[in-house]
């Protein structure tokens, strides 16, 4: 008699792992040191239960990175990095920081396949809650994207000397204006643009689904680099820091 499998979505794992070390090693960006966690359960309304991944220094808090202007293994040059007076809606006191003093108790382990990999069967991730996924390997993003069901990623270091190509394979380009947008879009990649109140869309662009529909990031799925060219209004506690005219072209 044929064995009937039932439901294929079930979680069969007892796993109960809060998160995983996927990477630890130098940034792709600096060469400095760097690693890269997913936390497994998110209460984040804005993206849903999604896996979250956090790109940190492995040897200074996310807090004195940002102050000591460490930061560029894991943001690059972003033009939104706190310590330049950027925009950068993240508050690294609180999540960053967390899960950084998790990792530096021994919280959490290093992947293993055979151990670790149903943790992602039939789920959605994030690359990058906080840092830049291009600090990473994009092997190792590639890895862990074979178990998940979608994912979201944005990058903003497509004009960074070290810059990985394979990224924009899985990420969005994160564009600050309307003509860099463009740029890049006649490019044939998909970016992810913050606007100002007044922008207007794009022709080849639509509205976040989270501002325009209220819907999250888990049911929504766009951002993977692939699909559409998304616009959002600059929101977060820092947004009057951003002005789309001061951000180089």
């Amino acid at each position: 008699m044929t064995k009937l499998l039932g439901n294929t979505n079930k979680k069969t794992t007892t796993n109960n792992e809060r998160g995983i070390v996927l990477y630890e090693g130098i940034s792709k960006l600096t060469n400095e040191p760097i690693v890269a966690i997913a936390t497994i359960k998110s209460n984040n309304v804005k993206t849903g239960d999604m896996i979250q991944t956090w790109i940190l220094r492995s040897d200074i808090s996310p807090v004195e990175a940002s102050k000591q202007h460490k930061d560029g293994a894991i943001c690059g040059n972003c033009p939104h990095r706190q310590n330049t007076g950027g925009a950068c809606y993240v508050n690294i006191g609180q999540a960053p920081s967390a899960v950084y003093k998790a990792y530096k108790k021994g919280s959490y382990k290093p992947f293993d396949e055979s151990a670790h990999k149903e943790l992602f069967f039939g789920r959605m991730i994030r690359l990058g809650s906080y840092g830049d996924p291009a600090a990473v390997p994009v092997q190792v993003w590639d890895n862990i994207l074979q178990y998940c069901i979608g994912h979201t990623g944005y990058t903003h270091q497509i004009n960074h000397k070290n810059f990985q190509k394979g990224i924009l394979n899985i990420c969005q380009v994160s564009a600050d204006t309307p003509k860099q947008a463009l740029k890049l879009q006649k490019q044939g990649l998909k970016t992810f643009r913050v606007a100002l109140p007044d922008d207007g869309l794009l022709e080849d662009e639509i509205e976040c689904l989270a501002d325009s529909k209220g819907l999250s990031c888990l049911a929504c799925g766009l951002c993977d680099g692939s699909k559409q060219n998304i616009a959002i209004v600059v929101h977060g506690a820092r947004s009057k820091r951003f002005k789309s005219k001061l951000i180089t072209q």
